[in-house]
């Protein structure tokens, strides 16, 4: 049986004239912005989107001539301080376009500036408010971090490249730090994402072991791939987390709702790592600085005690030798006043000592009387002798002139 059938480029002509015939004036329209590239040649392409809960809805290829790209992107920025760029909902007029050749196109003629936070960043800075409005904000930051956080809870996914350099970075660290980690697997981008996220922080505080934070790992990706971070849900569940929440999302111009509710928020995982090894790095070095001081106290205090030790020894043996000294010099005087009262001494210089007969020593003349016996002591003998008479001194001599004759 014959068929018939007409070629290719007659079936894209008249799907031309028809969709020109359907839309032949420009038409505003509002779409997100899921990829975009601006060519060394002035011309800037585009991918538009629709998505909802359950996903990617729509999609277009879309074009912006140099001749009025060269116009439309300064204005955009001057007025909403961006630039266009993946994530933004906008509202573009344009013109269907359709080429036997190149498929459908819709060839943007403008951009309205005043849709330039697009629907996501409204719903952004609606959930901003939300949290601000009861309070969730800065919940997280009142919890202490430890000085250093040893058991690590990890939300990501195991195949994740964040997670991988993350792992590395921080388990062959060139200082030999130890770490715990147990990874917590999650869904890290797409609708069901904060869903997923917040079954695995359940499980953290389930599972019965005590972690010193929780960290949320994923690297970069879309912009679209990241929006469900500016989640309310998930914003929310970190806020009030009992435990310090470090979040590492994206590349290092991405912040998120998330980011903000967070204990401590680090630009990428391989940044985050890089923090927790410079916690221990940090601790490590003021040991040695404290291990330093104390022994430099103590090589002081040594030095200290040894001085005081020398001064010591040096008072004490001054002082003996003072104290020895001086009872020497009293041993000398008491030799020479026990010398000097040596009778025989006396008897040296020509005196001479009168005993009793009980051998004590006469003192007066009184204590004898005529017919006693008593002795006479010389230096060199001693004479026996009788007394025949006493006389007294007034007898004896008539002046003084006569002692000694």
């Amino acid at each position: 049986m014959k068929r018939e059938y007409i070629d290719l480029l007659e079936f894209q002509t008249k799907m031309k004239e028809g969709i020109e015939r359907l839309f032949p004036f420009k038409v505003w329209i509002k779409a997100e912005i899921s990829a975009i590239k601006a060519r060394p040649g002035g011309h800037c392409y585009l991918e538009l989107s629709q998505s909802n809960d359950k996903g990617l809805t729509a999609k277009a290829s879309a074009a912006i001539w140099s001749s009025k790209y060269r116009f439309i992107a300064p204005y955009f920025e001057s007025v909403t301080g961006k630039q266009l760029c993946e994530g933004m909902t906008v509202l573009v007029l344009a013109q269907a376009s359709y080429s036997p050749l190149y498929g459908f196109t819709l060839v943007i003629e403008d951009i309205d500036p005043e849709f330039s936070v697009g629907q996501q960043e409204m719903e952004r800075q609606k959930t901003i408010a939300r949290l601000n409005a009861e309070g969730l904000m800065d919940m997280q930051k009142s919890l202490e971090v430890p000085r250093l956080p040893y058991r690590l809870a990890i939300i990501s996914a195991e195949d994740a490249a964040g997670y991988r350099d993350f792992m590395k970075h921080l388990h062959e660290n060139e200082f030999g730090f130890s770490f715990r980690t147990v990874l917590f697997p999650a869904l890290m981008q797409g609708a069901d994402c904060p869903k997923s996220i917040i079954q695995a922080m359940d499980e953290v505080l389930s599972c019965g072991e005590d972690y010193d934070a929780v960290l949320i790992l994923r690297g970069g990706g879309a912009k679209l791939d990241l929006a469900c971070y500016d989640d309310y849900n998930l914003a929310s569940v970190i806020a009030q987390f009992p435990l310090p929440v470090f979040t590492a999302v994206g590349h290092d111009q991405d912040f998120h709702v998330c980011d903000m509710v967070a204990n401590t928020y680090v630009k990428t995982p391989t940044a985050l790592a890089g923090e927790l090894i410079a916690m221990y790095a940090d601790e490590d070095a003021q040991l040695s600085s404290y291990v330093s001081r104390i022994r430099l106290a103590f090589n002081e205090r040594i030095a200290t005690v040894e001085n005081r030790l020398i001064m010591l020894n040096s008072r004490i043996r001054n002082g003996f030798s003072m104290k020895l000294s001086k009872m020497e010099s009293r041993v000398e005087v008491l030799k020479t006043r026990i010398e000097s009262a040596d009778p025989r001494k006396i008897l040296n210089r020509g005196y001479a000592l009168a005993v009793g007969p009980d051998g004590t020593v006469m003192k007066s003349s009184g204590v004898v009387a005529a017919g006693d016996s008593m002795s006479v002591m010389f230096h060199d003998g001693m004479v026996r002798c009788h007394v025949e008479a006493v006389e007294n001194r007034a007898e004896t001599f008539d002046n003084e002139e006569d002692y000694g004759k």
